[in-house]
């Protein structure tokens, strides 16, 4: 992972869809890949991640969740306006769907990939889907 970039387990983050004066309406993906400045920030203020400083949230999917992770969170995260969110479901085959930003019509996707996943966005990264279990 690039040095300039954190990822962060279990952490609340702000999806920041009301406005400031109102009560916020936060997720704990499983996993946050920020840049560091705005752990950086979060340490300072005391405050939250936002989803305007994620890069990329990954959701693992766990029995009874199917649907809140990849349908509720999926939608929650794109209205958001998180450019990328990973959707890992461990059932075997361990599959990854990664989804992107696509203007107007939210997350767009290629499909659940198994084996070996490789992207080069958000950052380059090679998983052996196989090797979570």
């Amino acid at each position: 992972m690039p040095g300039s970039v954190e990822a962060i387990q279990h952490v609340d983050l702000d999806l920041e869809l009301v406005p400031a004066d109102q009560p916020g309406h936060s997720r704990r993906p499983d996993l946050v890949v920020v840049h560091r400045s705005a752990v950086e920030r979060v340490h300072a203020e005391r405050g939250l991640l936002r989803a305007s400083e994620a890069l990329l949230v990954v959701e693992i999917v766990a029995p009874g969740s199917q649907r809140t992770d990849s349908v509720a969170k999926r939608g929650e995260y794109a209205d958001a306006g998180i450019p990328h969110h990973w959707i890992v479901d461990i059932t075997e085959p361990v599959s990854l769907v990664a989804c992107h930003l696509a203007g107007d019509i939210g997350y767009q996707d290629d499909g659940a990939v198994t084996g070996t996943f490789t992207a080069t966005e958000p950052l380059p990264v090679r998983i052996d889907l196989i090797a979570l279990l």
